[in-house]
């Protein structure tokens, strides 16, 4: 059980093939805009994005992150080309980290963590979690894991952009992608498997309902009256 909630998770993710192709175009873009120019290796980040979906597409793997990640990349090389400026590419990607971090620390703010929001949607269990104290406790924790990512990517990406670090930004920008991903990543996991305990010890068991017994009751008696008939008539 706990193995299926891991991998839900996870493949929403894309999976840790998803994490580390999302590397794939800065790793492409950077040293192409160095050897060739800015539309060149905008092509190619471009190129390397679309071969990533149909790579996922041909394999039968979830695509949607692949979609969103190609949207992602087509975002930046637009913004980059509007720009002239390589570091441009890295724009949408720090002010992306800013509106997560927002928008996960708001959620504990008031009282409805993002994490227990989307596992609840994903396991179709809903918000009946937000009963027990301690199920949202646990969820603020990996809400906040993953408010300090994207935080802590805002902070320092923001800085060697406003400095004209791009080679440091595509460094940054891998290094704090999927390995600081994984680590909230593990946060999450624990949170999910503690509060679904929480939930499991504090909801009561279902009793039969007393409308069930009421009904039951007369079946017992009318089949009591037909065995002392067959007795009597044997």
């Amino acid at each position: 059980m706990t193995e299926t909630k891991n991998q839900s998770i996870l493949e929403q993710m894309g999976g840790v093939s998803g994490l580390v192709y999302s590397t794939l175009p800065i790793l492409v873009f950077v040293p192409v805009n160095s050897i060739w120019n800015l539309t060149v290796a905008i092509w190619a980040a471009l190129g390397v994005a679309i071969a990533i979906l149909l790579w996922r597409v041909v394999r039968r793997d979830p695509i949607q992150p692949a979609i969103s990640g190609f949207f992602g990349v087509g975002i930046s090389a637009f913004i980059a080309y509007r720009t002239g400026d390589a570091k441009g590419y890295f724009l949408y990607g720090i002010y992306m980290s800013l509106a997560y971090g927002a928008a996960f620390l708001i959620s504990i703010a008031v009282r409805w963590p993002l994490v227990g929001l989307i596992w609840g949607f994903l396991n179709g269990h809903g918000n009946s979690w937000r009963q027990h104290r301690g199920a949202v406790c646990a969820y603020d924790a990996a809400t906040a894991a993953w408010s300090l990512v994207f935080g802590a990517r805002y902070v320092v990406q923001s800085q060697l952009y406003d400095s004209d670090q791009t080679g440091w930004l595509a460094v940054a920008r891998i290094a704090m992608g999927w390995p600081l991903a994984a680590v909230a990543f593990l946060v999450t996991v624990w949170a999910v498997r503690r509060a679904d305990s929480i939930v499991a010890r504090d909801t009561p068991e279902t009793e039969p309902d007393e409308a069930d017994t009421s009904e039951a009751l007369p079946e017992a008696e009318d089949a009591q009256k037909l065995s002392g008939k067959s007795d009597s008539g044997a």
